[in-house]
């Protein structure tokens, strides 16, 4: 019998979406796990990890190649930006899109098979992740640009253009930098996209189930761990969040946590995930030391939390390649979900 990641029957396996606007109260076991892993690991192991992080990066896709993905079918459904944007004509606009984190393409490849009007530049901390990017068959030099970058060290502007790129997507690529050093990315990124433009992020929630089944000996940081493959995620709260990227010069248009639970009827197995999507823009207006704002202090600015309600059922076969770590991977990184989200009801792959 097929199963998913985590050992559950994909048949009997049911996903019960909703979104609102804090993370789910723990267990008291789930307490007492986190009280007891308390300790992070070495200042020596640590800063290996952190010297060792594009390397275990390359050996992943070394080992997975392009397999252990699935396309990213569902974004569309997710953030309205991406939709009607559909290719019309020769003289039909075209919107400049920022993929950083881009793996081996799974994000891009989807929206080209729907004719949107995009130029990607796609972006990744692997050169062997980008040289996949290349190789593939739907890869043009008209419509697309894949390039390495370190999004602390590099500067994305010996690539991109100032100001030029409408949206930049941020997939499950944020949780993978040490939490010191990510306002660096994200200041990386605001030179590169145009005033009004936004950034589309989805990454881990605080108290996934993925962070919670992690054992003694990984803990790097608060809410960061080193999986076994020495790839490392960190586990974002709303509020941290939001304070980061409002510090680094971004407006925030809406973010919400994003609740998935796993749930095998029959054996009464039951697995929380939680995401953290949202959505940031660059102001218009340049004021001196702190980015742009919009003719508002950021300090005053409001980010709308909604909450939405979606069931959704697994049907479709799980991914080919199996690997010890694939707990630590969110269903929408390692399935991409093939979501197609209605307002009430729809079908997902996991």
């Amino acid at each position: 019998m097929m199963t998913d990641k985590n050992g559950i029957p994909i048949e009997k396996l049911h996903i019960d979406i909703q979104k609102a606007p804090a993370p789910r109260e723990l267990t008291h076991e789930e307490l007492e796990k986190l009280a007891k892993d308390k300790n992070p690991l070495s200042d020596f192991k640590r800063n290996k990890y952190e010297l060792e992080a594009q390397k275990n990066w390359d050996k992943f896709y070394k080992r997975n190649t392009t397999k252990f993905f699935k396309d990213r079918h569902w974004t569309t459904r997710e953030f309205e930006d991406l939709c009607g944007n559909a290719e019309t004509s020769g003289d039909a606009e075209v919107t400049t899109l920022l993929e950083v984190g881009c793996g081996v393409g799974n994000f891009i490849w989807p929206l080209l098979s729907e004719k949107k009007n995009f130029y990607f530049y796609a972006c990744d901390f692997s050169p062997r992740a980008v040289q996949f990017v290349k190789e593939n068959a739907l890869y043009r030099e008209d419509c697309c640009k894949a390039f390495q970058c370190d999004l602390v060290k590099d500067n994305l502007n010996d690539n991109v253009p100032a100001d030029s790129v409408d949206i930049v997507t941020m997939i499950f690529v944020l949780s993978a930098i040490h939490p010191d050093k990510m306002p660096q990315a994200l200041t990386n990124i605001l030179k590169v996209l145009r005033p009004g433009g936004c950034v589309l992020f989805r990454d881990y929630g605080l108290y996934d189930h993925a962070m919670l089944r992690f054992a003694p000996g990984h803990k790097l940081e608060e809410n960061f761990y080193v999986r076994q493959d020495g790839t490392r995620a960190f586990y974002f709260s709303l509020d941290f969040l939001k304070e980061m990227f409002t510090e680094a010069g971004f407006n925030c248009e809406n973010i919400e946590y994003v609740f998935r639970e796993t749930v095998n009827r029959k054996e009464g197995l039951c697995v929380p995930r939680i995401f953290l999507q949202a959505k940031f823009t660059k102001p218009l207006i340049a004021v001196e030391g702190h980015g742009k704002i919009d003719g508002a202090s950021v300090s005053h600015m409001q980010c709308h939390e909604s909450q939405k309600h979606e069931h959704v059922e697994n049907n479709c076969n799980t991914d080919p390649v199996t690997s010890l770590d694939k707990e630590h991977y969110s269903i929408n990184e390692i399935n991409e979900t093939k979501t197609d989200l209605q307002p009430s009801h729809a079908k997902i792959g996991t």
